[in-house]
Parts: C-alpha cells; structure tokens; sequence
C-alpha cells in the first residue's frame, strides 16, 4: 500500500498537467490521504481552461459551450458557479431566425422574422428534442452509428429541419462543420444540451481549474516546470531535478503525452480559433448564443459573453465572443477579423465596424476527432504505477477531462489497495 511521503521533492503521486484533468486527478488522489505534487510547464494552470485578464476584461483562450453540468460535476470539490444561457441557442437562416432551448422553448420568432420552418416543423423539432433529452444511455447507444452528417440523413427526419437546424447545432456543440465526427458523440451533445441547455462558468472558464486548484494543500502545484522523462517512480524535469513517486499520472494534451510515452496514441484534432471583440453598447440579442445558419462568413457561432456573465467585461463596455471552425479559423488573426466584421454585426443586430478586437485565440490541437466507430473511453492504466487521463481518452472537452481523470484515481488506488474517499456531493450552481 502507498505510503504519504511529507518532502516536497518525494511524493506518492507525481502528476504531470495543471489542466482540468491534472487538477481533478490531483483532487481525487488527495483526498483518499496521498501526497500528490502536480507539474506544469507553462506558467499558469488551466491549460486550453485558461483565462486572460485584460483591463477589466476575462477572455478565454477556448470555446467550450457546455461546462460542467453533467454527472461529473459531482466530482468537483465544490460547486461551480455558472450562468445559464437563458435565451438558449439563436439559428440565424439567411431570411429569418429559430430559437431553441431555455427561452426558446416554445419556438418562436423575433418579431421581424418568420420562423425557420412551418409550424409542424416547430413542434417536431421541441418535441424530438424533449424526447432525446429523456432518452436512457442504452437506447442512445444501440442507435447504428454513423458519422454525425450521415445520421442527420438515415433518420428520416425532415430536410429542412435536417439542414436548417439541427446541422449548424451540431457543428456548434461538436466544433465539427463538416460533422465527421461520431453520432454516437452528436446524440450525446443533443441531448445534453436537451436536458441542460448552456452555461459558461461565472468569470471565465480558469474557475474550474482554479476550483480545482483550491482544494489542494498549498504548495501541490509548481508551474514552469518542464518535464523531460517519466518512468513509475521517478520524473526527471528540464531544470528543476528529479521528482520521486510512487506512481505517475500523465495529463497533459496527447501530443506532450506521446513524447514523454513514445507508442502512446495520439488522434487527429481540429483547429478553432476565438475571437474577443469589445463594444461599447450591448446588441440586442441578450443572453443568447448566435449560431450563423446561412455560412455568411468565418464565423460559426458568437455570443455576448458580458450579457451572460457580466464579470467578464468592465462596466459601460461588452464582450463579444465569436467562434471559427474549420479550415478558416488557420487564416492570419487581421484577415479573420476583417472578414467577421459585416458577418458579426449582420448575426448581433448592431454595426461592428467600430468593435475593438482584444484578442484572437488559435489552438490547431483544440478538438480531438473522433469519427465512427468511436472507441469510447480508453483504459487510464497503462500499467501499474503508470496512468494517463485528458479528454483525448474520453470525450471532447472539460466533461471528458474531468471523467477521465476519475477513472485514472480510481484505477491507481485500486492498484495501491485503496478506494476513493466518499464526499458530499458538489450542489448545482447556476
């Protein structure tokens, strides 16, 4: 059985990632009594969860549409404060507009705008979204799966519903326009976003890394520390010495992962890049994520973040945050800018000639693809003493880092004849 070792240098768990996942596993492990020391080579922790101060302004160096709010969240050391999306998803067709979900349950127009389908095909859409939402996982699973796109085909359901509607949701939720990516996957995001609608958490998305972070015991964390070699009991750094352990837990991206772990899997990914515009008068859409149905431009989907969480942006000013996919979001940050401006202030309601862009955030290993047959989660053993977590082993995102790293805990204190600490369960926040 693992021992608790108090030096600094000499701990029972060595974890190399400050990432969500890396944080979660650290959490896990220290709360069942071991030592954990986590290791992070970029100066701050959060991985793509980071979060960028900027006078007044939290701008995220990613774009994740659905944060906690699953069965995972339960595992968190405490509640997540979140701000729902509460006029849900806004799909902007060329000639008129539907919204669906939270406000738009009922789906109606804004005056203005006729409605995107007829109104059977405002019934059909609410109803077969309730009724996927209530679907039960082995009915979900036995469904053939296809890629994401050939489903949207093979399910008889209406074209234009098909291609107005549940296409550029999907593209949105999976960060997939071409929607190669499993059904499995698409069937999951719908009806997570069926039973829960969208939330960002509450000042940017570093407060679930810095959540994480604070359950730890002071000093578990060093940043700036490159790791260079791994073995199950010994980590050897760049600059910093060697780390002694008991076991190791890799919970860095799958790139970094593969060169420590030569052999180690690493899949294909797609690129997304954000953009964070500021405004100085908020556009009428509210709370509301914008998702550009008629392709008018680079950007996928947009949203006034400061509308849904007002801490993101200072006083008198807005925070707009848009969303590239696809093979344009690898164009130069000034082209892309250029050619959202007309996009943008078409998609908001508001002219955006005059916004002033903040940043522009490209991650080319953003999304991990995982086209049919999707494998579903991979074992985090790789042998004992030796594990690895991150949602390149689960599902794409913070949900897939935050089960991953369960399974990794749980498998090391299997291995070390132990069992997780029992907790209470973290409360929603919303």
């Amino acid at each position: 059985m693992l021992q608790r070792r108090p030096h600094r240098d000499h701990s029972d768990v060595v974890i190399i990632g400050a990432g969500p996942a890396g944080l979660a596993a650290a959490h896990h492990l220290s709360t069942a009594g071991l030592t954990v020391t986590v290791l992070e080579a970029a100066d701050r922790i959060g991985g793509r969860m980071a979060t960028e101060d900027l006078d007044g302004f939290r701008l995220d160096r990613a774009a994740h549409l659905a944060l906690p709010g699953y069965p995972t969240r339960a595992q968190l050391p405490g509640p997540l404060p979140t701000r729902r999306l509460t006029g849900g998803i806004v799909l902007k067709a060329a000639t008129h507009q539907h919204r669906v979900g939270e406000a738009g349950d009922h789906g109606s127009a804004r005056a203005g705008h006729r409605s995107l389908t007829s109104a059977f095909d405002q019934i059909w859409l609410r109803a077969n979204l309730a009724r996927l939402g209530r679907l039960p996982d082995a009915r979900l699973r036995s469904r053939p799966e296809l890629t994401a796109a050939a489903a949207l085909s093979a399910r008889g359901i209406p074209a234009r519903i098909a291609e107005g509607a549940l296409r550029p949701l999907l593209a949105a939720l999976l960060h997939d326009p071409e929607l190669a990516t499993s059904s499995r996957l698409g069937d999951e995001a719908l009806r997570a976003f069926a039973r829960r609608g969208l939330g960002l958490p509450t000042g940017g998305s570093a407060a679930l890394p810095e959540l994480l972070a604070a359950a730890l015991p002071e000093g578990s964390v060093r940043t700036g520390v490159r790791v260079v070699s791994v073995s199950t009991t010994v980590v050897e750094t760049e600059a910093h010495g060697t780390f002694r352990c008991r076991a190791v837990v890799l919970a860095t991206g799958a790139e970094e992962a593969a060169r420590l772990l030569p052999g180690l899997r690493v899949p294909a990914f797609r690129p997304v890049t954000v953009l964070h515009h500021a405004a100085s008068a908020a556009p009428p859409g509210g709370p509301t994520l914008i998702v550009d149905a008629a392709a008018r431009g680079p950007v996928s989907h947009t949203m006034d973040a400061s509308a849904i969480d007002p801490s993101r942006a200072p006083a008198g000013r807005t925070l707009i945050t848009s969303v590239v996919l696809g093979p344009p979001a690898a164009e130069p940050p000034e082209l892309l800018d250029k050619a959202a401006r007309a996009q943008l202030g078409e998609l908001h309601g508001a002219p955006a000639d005059d916004w002033e862009l903040l940043a522009v955030r490209h991650d080319p290993r953003a999304v991990p693809v995982f086209a049919p047959p999707y494998p579903g989660a991979r074992s985090a053993r790789l042998l004992d003493g030796l594990y690895v977590c991150g949602d390149h082993r689960d599902v794409p995102g913070p949900t897939g880092d935050l089960a991953s790293a369960a399974r990794a805990a749980t498998a090391l204190l299997a291995d070390a004849g132990m069992t997780p600490a029992s907790r209470p369960v973290a409360a929603e926040a919303v």
